[in-house]
């Protein structure tokens, strides 16, 4: 089974047509769920994804203020492993469209290899399409901070399009509780992959290129609580560096 957790903040004009395209894929949902975590938007997000019309198995969860991404997949996650096996796949994404779901088929097979976290990652030539200087600055500055502070073997440490094992983050969850993301922001993302790394999780990645000329409107991320993020999760992790968690 796959569950889908997906954040999403003020994606009013994105969201329906990342919808349209799962819609369109049964094969990635069909026994599963998809689980759209609301971050407090503003706008009609929450009345745009509860107005899908067809089979998509669509749980839309609405929190009341904006938290950030770390609470959304928090949520999320916990819902998921409510639902799921250990050998059951959570699926995570970005809910503006720029993640590419041509490319999960590979991330799955590689999962179902046994994998414990699929990286949609900017390796073997994948590249970042129409994005922004200071993204693809950040971007790169992250992976190789985080690679070079952790140990950690990954080469794209920040996107949302992953591809986990149940039992990894029930695992995880059962070592770390409430604190396994701690990070309210989109360093999340690393802090999670530090500690399943920690954890012993087997990690892969799958080159797949973002073009963020799919999306409409801009950007939720800002560089500089972004860059504060990562700082604390390094500095957690410089502290916790030889225990096992």
């Amino acid at each position: 089974m796959n569950i889908f957790v997906i954040p999403a903040f003020n994606e009013e004009l994105n969201v329906p047509r990342l919808l349209a395209d799962l819609e369109g894929r049964p094969e990635l949902w069909q026994g599963g769920y998809v689980i759209l975590v609301d971050d407090g938007s503003t706008d009609g997000t929450v009345a745009a994804a509860r107005a899908h019309v067809g089979d998509l198995p669509l749980v839309v969860v609405p929190q009341i203020r904006n938290q950030g991404p770390g609470r959304a997949f928090d949520r999320g996650f916990k819902m998921a492993l409510e639902l799921c096996d250990d050998d059951d796949f959570v699926i995570t994404m970005e809910s503006d469209t720029t993640s590419d779901l041509n490319a999960l088929t590979a991330m799955l097979e590689e999962a179902r290899g046994g994998a414990d976290v699929v990286l949609a990652s900017l390796c073997e030539g994948a590249e970042l399409v129409n994005v922004a200087r200071h993204r693809r600055a950040l971007s790169h500055a992250a992976s190789f901070v985080i690679r070079r502070g952790s140990g950690l073997d990954a080469r794209t440490v920040s996107s949302f399009f992953r591809v986990y094992r149940s039992g990894a983050l029930r695992k995880a969850y059962g070592v770390h509780g409430d604190d396994l993301i701690r990070e309210p922001g989109f360093a999340c993302k690393a802090e999670i992959l530090i500690k399943l790394d920690r954890l012993g999780a087997e990690i892969a990645e799958v080159p797949v290129s973002v073009d963020w000329s799919s999306r409409e409107g801009e950007s939720k991320l800002r560089v500089l609580p972004t860059m504060r993020g990562y700082a604390r999760v390094m500095a957690r992790q410089a502290t916790a560096k030889g225990r096992a968690v």
